[in-house]
């Protein structure tokens, strides 16, 4: 057994990597590029200096990241042990170096890859080295974060007023109804709470029947106010192909509880109830009033599928520069950026490394699904989506990172910890325990 002085001692790292990283995910959930802009930070605006263009999340998951290799006084077997258990995704750290390197020698700004394509595989590598404890404190930081956003979103869309101006770069926003709250983007907030419903719904384990459906159908009426369209269309569509697969199950012979089926219906009854309720008293009008009336959505989406066709040979490959692409998206009418994002990438990276990025992405992505429940395929699937549909992760931003901790902390298969990280939670002890059930997360 250790001595007493370096068992306490290395304790206080272990809580220092607790704080840092429940602070981190605080800040991912809280602090977006409106409220660091309408603060005068220069994060996605021009001029300011170069530690204002990352994140405050960034530098904490990365200070976590370099204590997870120091506190065995051993960071080369360390970070070999970690890479041992993410293979796959050193293949999109590669790919992030390339894309750094033509960027550089391109001298074009570098500082949005960090936070957008650098920092979510940082985040999944550094939670696979905390014990069940460490992220049970995480997930109701997460849990914590989320329903604030949700009850910010209901008070942003009922008094008509917000908590911090909606901006895009360096326009500011006006007459937008939807909801924002501190992730700073409608599209934003529908995507992360559409995730997060269907965490809940596909994982009921999470908590118990009382507490979970009512924050579903909480959650789920925000996706109203937040105005997403993609995200609450994917939503429906995953919940409908669920009661479509239990129905089917239910004719094939699946046994159910009596007290099942009769919680079942009258939750049924009253949601319908609910719902008509609300469509009466004109809650969702506006965001009915999206699918009739989409202010140049349909419009920006297709000027996008044209915008390849503007540039020449050079550009294709290697990506245009910055004040080429802002040129061609005034003539174009894309006021608010590109709304695809492998479009977008093409445009500011090229063809090149926009297909070893989209590989690297692709790597982590089955990384994750290895380590995690298969719910997550569903988060794919809104990832998916979002990427198509919207200027999502091809512009500078946490969106991608926000995913990465919702699957690492609310969806994980079993918990799978490094042998780092099974000797630190008995404080340096090199006995190895198997690892524990991923419900041990919410106990």
């Amino acid at each position: 057994m250790p001595p007493h002085g370096a068992s306490a001692a290395h304790g206080l790292v272990e809580d220092i990597i607790t704080g840092l990283m429940a602070l981190a995910v605080l800040l991912l959930l809280c602090v977006s590029s409106s409220m660091l802009t309408d603060w005068h930070i220069h994060y996605v605006t021009s001029g300011g200096m170069f530690l204002e263009k990352i994140h405050p999340a960034t530098y904490l998951v990365f200070s976590a990241f370099l204590l997870c290799l120091l506190r065995q006084a051993n960071p080369v077997g360390d970070l070999s042990n970690i890479l041992s258990q993410t293979k796959l995704t050193l293949v999109l750290f590669v790919c992030w170096v390339a894309l750094l390197l033509q960027l550089v020698l391109l001298r074009r700004p570098f500082t949005p890859i960090i936070d957008t394509f650098l920092l979510p595989p940082v985040i999944f590598v550094t939670m696979l080295q905390l014990s069940p404890s460490q992220k049970r404190i995480l997930a109701w930081t997460f849990h914590a974060g989320i329903l604030l956003n949700v009850a910010l979103g209901f008070y942003e869309y009922f008094s008509g007023s917000r908590l911090f101006p909606l901006t895009v770069g360096n326009i500011v926003v006006l007459g937008e109804w939807r909801s924002a709250a501190l992730l700073g983007h409608p599209l934003t907030a529908s995507g992360l709470i559409a995730a997060y419903v269907m965490a809940l719904i596909l994982r009921p384990a999470m908590f118990p029947p009382l507490i979970r459906l009512p924050i579903i159908a909480i959650c789920f009426a925000s996706l109203m106010v937040f105005g997403g369209r993609t995200a609450l269309i994917t939503t429906i569509a995953v919940i409908a192909i669920l009661v479509l697969v239990e129905s089917i199950r239910l004719l094939l012979g699946k046994r159910a509880s009596l007290a099942t089926v009769i919680i079942s219906l009258c939750l049924l009854s009253a949601a319908i109830t609910i719902i008509i309720a609300a469509f009466s008293t004109g809650v969702f009008d506006k965001m009915l009033l999206r699918f009739s009336s989409d202010k140049g959505s349909a419009f920006a989406r297709v000027a996008t599928l044209h915008f390849l066709s503007h540039l020449d040979w050079p550009e294709l490959l290697f990506g245009a520069a910055p004040e080429r692409i802002t040129s061609l998206q005034s003539q174009l009418g894309l006021n608010y950026g590109i709304e695809n994002f492998w479009i977008s990438c093409i445009a500011q990276f090229g063809l090149l490394l926009t297909a070893l990025l989209t590989a690297g992405l692709i790597c982590l992505f089955v990384d994750i699904a290895k380590k995690s429940q298969s719910a997550v395929w569903a988060i794919f699937l809104l990832i998916l989506m979002i990427a198509a549909s919207s200027v999502s992760f091809s512009s500078k931003n946490i969106q991608m990172a926000q995913f990465i901790v919702l699957i690492t902390l609310l969806l994980p298969k079993t918990q799978v910890r490094s042998r780092i990280a099974r000797r630190t939670e008995h404080g340096g002890a090199s006995r190895f325990r198997p690892a524990p059930a991923a419900s041990e997360i919410y106990r």
